[in-house]
């Protein structure tokens, strides 16, 4: 089973992505490739502040999926924890804004879209990291309304 790295490496990526995203822009996802790139705009539930997010994504039809994962840690990122509180939302991806509704997939839609992620390159060993959360990751689907 694949080992993660410590704690301080993912955070320390997660700032270093999140400049190359601000010098190369956001990314459509490549069925097959690599999935996308999307910044996620919520309200935070305990500040009522706006909050800005990039997540990978991938696309089922209209809607955008992307799973709510901490670096693979078992707790749930604030961007999830805020969609709980207030699932309205907007994204922004390369042809532009959206205002989006979010929810959580379970039953066939998780099974469905969990499958569905495992075409695109980026995630790593999606199944064996999932395991280590030592819970379900949450399969977040942003619906276009």
């Amino acid at each position: 089973m694949p080992k993660l790295p410590p704690r301080w490496f993912i955070r320390g990526a997660w700032k270093a992505h999140r400049g190359l995203i601000r010098v190369t822009g956001l990314a459509d996802p490549k069925p097959g490739g690599k999935f996308g790139y999307l910044r996620l705009h919520t309200t935070g539930r305990r500040s009522g502040q706006p909050r800005a997010v990039i997540l990978g994504y991938i696309e089922d039809g209209d809607a955008l999926v992307t799973l709510a994962m901490n670096g693979w840690d078992r707790a749930d990122p604030a961007w999830w924890l805020n969609l709980q509180a207030d699932p309205r939302a907007t994204v922004d991806l390369t042809g532009g804004s959206h205002p989006v509704t979010a929810h959580e997939a379970t039953g066939p839609e998780r099974a469905r879209l969990w499958s569905a992620l495992h075409d695109y390159t980026g995630y790593g060993d999606l199944d064996a990291f999932a395991t280590q959360r030592g819970r379900e990751t949450p399969v977040v689907v942003l619906a276009r309304p």
